[in-house]
């Protein structure tokens, strides 16, 4: 598997990483278990896995500690990241605020010490950008606390590539998490991928499995688990679901051909996208994350490529 520089630095990282939100946050919420998402954390680190990603929004809190837990022994190995700035309002309807108040910020990344129960946080992130706060202010606040050696390397999540240049005119940006997959092309779209590249920027791609769906194992909302919060998602609706099954049926086509999944073509076309881009896919399961780490080794042709090229946009907004 390929590793990719942190920007600004000499640190590098597996191009396929562990997103843990789904451990705590977001998805099935009957079928989680702490005992079994610290094992799957653990044998991704024993995989090669070294970027494991949380957010204090995720629980909110519990994932944060449910992490720190899970990397008792293990923190030497691995690039930790997470991220703050957004403020659950209500868990059931996940509702949030964004808070980029230089502030909160501090306060918010000394309780996520806290709870990871380490002493810095090797990349931390700015969740996003909080419209009535100058990117400039939160950033100079975060860049202080590096300074302070609490913080490691600083990242942006969901930001356009003016705000990341005035960001990095205040101090290096390492890396810029955003949605993509093939049925989120958004930060291609946009040019936010491109201007990674070229200012030396690690994007981490989240949701490069579409929440799921790009696994080719959702069909329709009974698919889904009842408590399941992908349930309130458009994309997930029923009639999106099946307009959307045009884009994994073309898939399936290329992972036959490749002996692969579809999961892994969905992971191995966003890697294909740049050697700076990495993905961060969640999962709860062993099974899975074995499937998601071998498609860091799956290299898509020109054929492939050209054939994915072809699939057709997403029906709903994500």
């Amino acid at each position: 598997m390929r590793r990719i520089q942190l920007g600004g630095s000499q640190r590098t990282f597996a191009a396929v990483g562990l997103g843990c939100m789904g451990m705590s946050w977001g998805y099935d919420e009957l079928g989680r278990d702490e005992t079994e998402s610290i094992g799957v954390i653990r044998h991704a680190v024993e995989l090669g896995v070294d970027l494991i990603d949380t957010a204090d929004q995720y629980g909110p809190f519990t994932n944060e500690l449910l992490v720190g837990k899970a990397l008792k022994g293990y923190r030497e190995k691995v690039l930790l990241a997470t991220k703050g700035g957004l403020v659950v309002d209500d868990p059931a309807t996940y509702r949030s605020h964004r808070d980029g108040r230089p502030e909160y910020l501090r306060s918010a990344v000394e309780e996520s010490l806290r709870r990871l129960d380490v002493d810095h946080i090797d990349l931390y992130q700015l969740h996003r950008i909080d419209p009535g706060v100058p990117v400039e202010e939160s950033w100079g606040a975060l860049a202080e606390l590096v300074k302070e050696g609490k913080l490691g390397a600083l990242g942006l999540s969901e930001a356009s590539a003016d705000e990341i240049g005035r960001a990095h005119a205040i101090h290096p940006v390492a890396s810029v998490q955003s949605e993509l997959s093939l049925w989120s092309r958004e930060a291609l779209t946009d040019g936010v991928v491109e201007y990674c590249g070229r200012e030396g920027i690690a994007f981490i791609a989240f949701a490069p499995l579409g929440r799921g769906f790009l696994s080719g194992l959702i069909a329709a909302p009974k698919d889904l688990p009842e408590a399941d919060g992908r349930h309130r998602l458009p994309r997930f609706q029923a009639e999106a679901l099946a307009a959307n099954q045009g884009i994994v049926d073309r898939m399936r086509g290329v992972a036959d051909g490749l002996g692969a999944t579809v999961a892994q073509v969905a992971v191995a076309w966003v890697l294909a996208q740049g050697e700076h881009v990495g993905v961060i896919p969640g999962t709860k399961t062993r099974r899975y994350l074995e499937d998601n780490v071998g498609a860091g080794s799956l290299t898509l042709s020109a054929q492939a490529l050209a054939e994915l090229a072809g699939v057709p946009e997403a029906t709903g907004s994500r």
